[in-house]
């Protein structure tokens, strides 16, 4: 799924930056109003897909498996509030959620599927099966 892209009008631009609301708003809305970027890697021993999700803990994501997909998807929930002299003057609350499925190959040993996070990366290792491991190079008898 591509992310959607929120248009404004020019003069909407103008008047955000110079009411000095335009940065702030872009800064702190970025990282919820997306689907985090993926990258998958293939070596010899097995896949490796990387999540990039700043701003999300290891709580805030869920890993499962269903059939032959593996799912990984996330929800969260912040809330601001900014009192002045006791009385709240602005209260924010913003929901964050986002789902992403991968098709698993054949070559996949699901039983050893292992999965980390660190720096707002989430790693998921899909170790391939042993008969798939093995050199693919050989020489070939003829017959």
């Amino acid at each position: 799924m591509l992310p959607v892209f929120k248009t404004r009008s020019l003069p909407g631009l103008f008047d955000e930056f110079f009411n000095g609301n335009l940065l702030p708003n872009y800064i702190e809305e970025g990282a919820w109003k997306s689907t985090p970027a993926v990258n998958i890697y293939e070596n010899s021993e097995r896949f490796e897909i990387e999540i990039a999700a700043p701003g999300l803990e290891k709580e805030d994501f869920k890993i499962d498996l269903k059939n032959e997909y593996l799912l990984v998807y996330s929800e969260k929930k912040d809330k601001k509030e900014e009192k002045e002299k006791g009385k709240v003057v602005r209260s924010e609350f913003r929901y964050s959620s986002f789902q992403r499925s991968f098709a698993l190959p054949k070559e996949v040993d699901i039983a050893a599927i292992k999965a980390s996070h660190k720096n707002g990366v989430l790693t998921i290792e899909l170790p391939k099966k042993q008969e798939f491991k093995e050199n693919l190079s050989r020489q070939i008898e003829i017959l």
